[in-house]
């Protein structure tokens, strides 16, 4: 449980706001508009100043219908939850003559007749008023037609028609609000009501201490210049936070015993596993032979953010300016107790220009500037040559790649694996040009951006080196210095890439008749190929048989780099219907291609430490290539491959198209129904494979990694939302899903251990399975719920719930050895051997009799992502009060609770066969936690 405390102070000729807005139309303000704020029963309604500025002071906390109302101009509505930060802007549109109106594109609750009648009788009457006095008849005219637009309780004023307000409206006002608004919170956190994390070992680790703190401070207004009078030079806002937090996880491991470090009889052992196992830990559980380590492990998050905004218009030009600032420094130890350190600092800022051609025509001209600097330092850099220290030869030997190499077992001992020092900076700067065009039933809207990028990375990929050791004698094997496999990249620290971004698009929205909108377009996107500055990436020329690859430089040979794909052109298209014009029913569709644009630069990093311009290297310990620990970073001539990686020269951009159709409707007791179809199918997607590798040794393994784009997808989503509209003081939602998608190109990313590599390149069509990411069943449900009794202490109580459940992601089952002459490991899946999978022996969930090593000569049957993993729930809540004390003053009280039953849901498990984890569960979501607020507004 956390406790929280948030104080919100005013400062001086500062009020605090619940809502605020602007409304505007072609970016000019508009006065008189009328704001109509509705929370169940509570309905509050103001008018907008001679900024078109409005704010509502008085709303609760939660669930907020704001509609914004204007003669000759369409009603606006927006949900929003109270209370709202920042300020909401409303640009209005034109309305058509009463023969052109025009359906909403969402929800509507009442008819549209009943306004255009409203409207006709207040824009009548208004004309009488302006050469006669209201009398009483035109009193009782008023108020018929101020009745005329009372929807669901909710009063709306037609604001610039004295006639569309009642008599008494404006009088007895307290005076304009000062311009100035600000404010300063203060938000605590301590480990004392949080619940205890929860244990894989089943023994309880004690729970260190920890807090959390944020401080927040914004304020704003008009700046004031001396000689300027009343005018002002412009509005700015500038908003500050600090945190400094501490984190706790429980962690476990599966340490090596006594017994295990004296198994080797000390004559066989080698120098260097001794001074590496130095760094391991004695177990401190007993009992348990998966897991017989556990720590408390503590990390730090120190962050300043702090942002600033400037806007100004005259006349017809508006302009505005945003700049952002961030620091942020990070402590991230692990579970050996080897602290590492962090730091992110950057700027990003930007610089509009609007320019106002007409109310139906307005351009925009926009410069954008970003740069980040991220860098991480090990915990041994300048600190500890372990790697010389041990003897270990052959890696890099620069002081801040100080360290001992990465460490893999396969049967569960904890990898011992250290982060690369590096430091990156990157920067972009943009110029964008849109605007907005109306002609009749159609509002156009088109623009242009170009981007250049850089990414300069000073670091290396793997300066340090890593071994691996499998099979079930692999602790033996690292005792006696004999890895399995061996890898490593360093050379060229300083890599300076450079790409370009450029994009286009046309849109239409049409508006057909009453009851059909269309929203058509068409995209254009580019981007390019990240370049090296000084050329050079280094890339495979591979002949279409893969019976020879030679390094290409990319400043010798470009043409075997990927080519430029500049047909990247995405339509898309939606539309709108209501099929019958007295029904609540609103039909949805559309379709769009996307491209996946940000692919290049992980492929141009792996393109850029490469022999012969680095030392990069895989070997695998044979007869012909024997390795140790001592020597496994050093290339023996026969080595099989010192250029690891290549890119098909025709790699194309992936793209997946996505559509859509939904039917609503509008239940009886406020509800509404929705249901939905998604699909998607994804083209080009990403394949890594390796060439000439078979299970037997009838062919010598060419030894590197392949990259093409030749992979594809297909999802299917059907969905159910149920809604209940904020009524009586009750609001809530369903939610059902129910999808599949599969691939051939493990999209999600490496899962469980399972490498995004294919485990037959010959075969890539037996990778088609789950995608990574597929949840069969999702199920998502929230209520809150306000208190309307008239008992003092249960009045205005609000509370709430969210509920999210849903069944298993996939995992794959990995058989860790080495794929026969390549140095890779984590691609081959076992055999499946026919036994249940989930018929688990005590303590488990996966049976391991399921799974067996794969036949000698031939791959594992067993399916990508065949298991599926541990469902997933939770359940949050919270309860809170407004207590208002004067009209100016209020304080306001909340409890939230993160997985209120304390319930425990493992989020994977361990599906390495011959691993001592197999089957065991890996992580855990967080336990209960509390936080109470506690706000005061002035």
């Amino acid at each position: 449980m956390r406790a929280c405390i948030a104080v919100f102070l005013c400062l001086a000729q500062v009020r605090a706001a619940d809502h605020s807005g602007v409304v505007k139309f072609g970016g000019l303000p508009v006065p008189g508009a009328s704001v109509t704020a509705r929370q169940g029963d509570i309905v509050r309604s103001t008018i907008t100043n001679s900024l078109g500025s409005y704010s509502f002071t008085e709303l609760k906390d939660g669930p907020c219908s704001i509609q914004v109302d204007m003669q000759l101009f369409n009603t606006e509505r927006r949900e929003i939850t109270i209370p709202s930060i920042g300020g909401i802007e409303w640009e209005l549109t034109a309305a058509p003559p009463p023969a052109l109106s025009i359906a909403p594109k969402t929800q509507m609750t009442f008819a549209r007749t009943e306004v255009t009648a409203a409207k006709t009788a207040i824009d009548r009457k208004a004309q009488e008023a302006t050469t006669a006095a209201p009398t009483a008849a035109a009193e009782n005219l008023a108020q018929r037609a101020a009745d005329g637009f009372l929807i669901n309780g909710s009063q709306n004023n037609g604001a610039s028609s004295p006639f569309a307000l009642l008599p008494a409206f404006g009088n007895n006002r307290r005076g304009p609000r000062s311009l100035y608004n600000g404010n300063f919170g203060v938000i605590a956190n301590n480990a004392l009501f949080d619940a205890r994390a929860f244990s894989l070992t089943g023994q309880d680790t004690p729970k260190p201490d920890y807090s959390r703190i944020q401080a927040l401070f914004a304020f704003g207004g008009p700046i004031r210049l001396p000689g300027l009078g009343r005018r002002n030079a412009g509005n700015f806002t500038v908003n500050y936070q600090w945190t400094r937090n501490t984190n706790a996880t429980t962690q476990t491991a599966l340490m090596p015993t006594m017994e295990q470090r004296a198994s080797v009889e000390p004559s066989r052992s080698s120098p260097q596993a001794r001074a590496l196992l130095d760094l391991y830990p004695l177990p401190n559980l007993s009992g348990d032979s998966r897991y017989n380590y556990q720590a408390a492990v503590l990390t730090g998050l120190h962050q300043d953010d702090l942002q600033a905004r400037y806007n100004k218009q005259k006349n017809r030009n508006y302009i505005s300016a945003n700049a952002g600032w961030q620091s942020v420094r990070t402590d991230t130890p692990d579970i050996f107790g080897f602290l590492a350190t962090g730091s992110v600092g950057g700027l990003n800022s930007g610089v509009t220009y609007r320019r106002t051609i007409s109310p139906r025509n307005l351009i925009n001209v926009g410069l954008q500037y970003s740069r980040f600097r991220t860098e991480t330092i090990p915990f041994f850099a300048r600190r500890q040559n372990i790697s010389a220290e041990a003897g270990i030869a052959g890696n890099n030997q620069e002081p801040i790649n100080w360290g001992p190499p990465n460490l893999h077992f396969s049967s569960g001992i904890q990898s011992l694996v250290q982060p690369q020092a590096s430091m990156l900076t990157n920067q972009t700067v943009g110029i964008s040009v849109d605007g907005y065009l109306n002609r009749g039933r159609h509002n156009i809207t088109y623009g242009t951006t170009v981007r250049k990028q850089q990414f300069n990375v000073l670091g290396q990929q793997d300066a340090r080196g890593t071994f691996a050791f499998t099979g079930p004698d692999d602790f033996s094997r690292f005792l006696q210095g004999i890895p399995d496999t061996s890898s490593i990249a360093f050379g060229n620290a300083d890599k300076y890439l450079r790409g370009g971004i450029h994009e286009a698009f046309l849109n239409d929205d049409w508006r057909v008749n009453p009851g059909l909108t269309i929203n058509a377009g068409l995209r254009w996107e580019y981007w390019s190929p990240l370049k090296e500055k000084y050329g050079r990436l280094v890339n495979l020329a591979v002949d279409p048989h893969f019976q020879t690859a030679k390094p290409a430089i990319e400043r010798d040979v470009p043409s075997a780099f990927p080519a430029p794909d500049r047909n990247n052109f995405a339509p898309r298209v939606a539309f709108s219907w209501r099929p019958l014009p007295a029904s609540s029913m609103v039909v949805r569709g559309g379709y769009g291609i996307y491209y996946d644009t940000s692919v290049y630069q992980p492929i141009a990093m792996m393109m850029s430490q490469q022999a012969p311009l680095s030392t990069s290297l895989r070997i695998a310990d044979t007869v012909d290539t024997p390795i140790t620990l001592a020597n496994g970073f050093r290339a023996p001539a026969s080595a099989t491959q010192a250029t690891t990686f290549g890119v098909d020269p025709a790699f194309r951009v992936g793209y997946s198209q996505n559509w859509q159709l939904s039917v609503q409707r509008d239940l009886p007791a406020g509800l509404q129904l929705v249901a939905n179809y998604n699909g998607g199918k994804g083209t080009r997607a990403q394949q890594q494979f390796l060439p000439n590798t078979f299970p037997d040794s009838l062919v010598e393994p060419t030894g590197y990694t392949y990259l093409t784009s030749n992979g594809n997808s297909i999802r299917h989503a059907g969905q159910a939302q149920l809604r209940r509209r904020l009524r009586n003081g009750l609001t809530a939602n369903l939610q059902y899903t129910y999808s599949k998608s599969i691939d051939n190109a493990a999209l999600g990313g490496r899962n469980n251990g399972s490498s995004v590599i294919a485990q037959n390149w010959l075969d890539l069509s037996a990778e088609r399975a789950r995608s990574n990411f597929d949840q069969r069943h999702a199920l998502n449900a929230g209520m809150q719920y306000t208190i309307s009794n008239r008992q003092k202490f249960l009045k205005d109580w609000t509370v709430g719930a969210q509920i999210t459940a849903g069944s298993g992601l996939p995992l794959t089952p990995v058989y860790f050895t080495n794929v026969r002459g390549t140095g890779v490991t984590g691609s081959v899946r076992p055999d499946y051997t026919g036994a249940p999978v989930y018929d688990s022996p005590s303590g488990l969930f996966l049976n391991p009799a399921a799974f067996a090593a794969p036949v000698e000569g031939r791959w594992g049957n067993a399916g990508r992502n065949s298991i599926n993993g541990p469902a997933q729930f939770a359940l949050n809540a919270s309860v809170g009060r407004t207590f208002r004390g004067t009209e100016r003053v209020s304080v306001d009280v909340r409890v939230d609770a993160t997985n209120a039953l304390n319930n425990v849901v493992y989020t994977t498990w361990n599906t390495i066969i011959g691993s001592a984890q197999f089957g065991v569960p890996t992580a855990v979501n967080p336990m209960r936690s509390v936080q109470a607020i506690l706000r005061t507004r002035f």
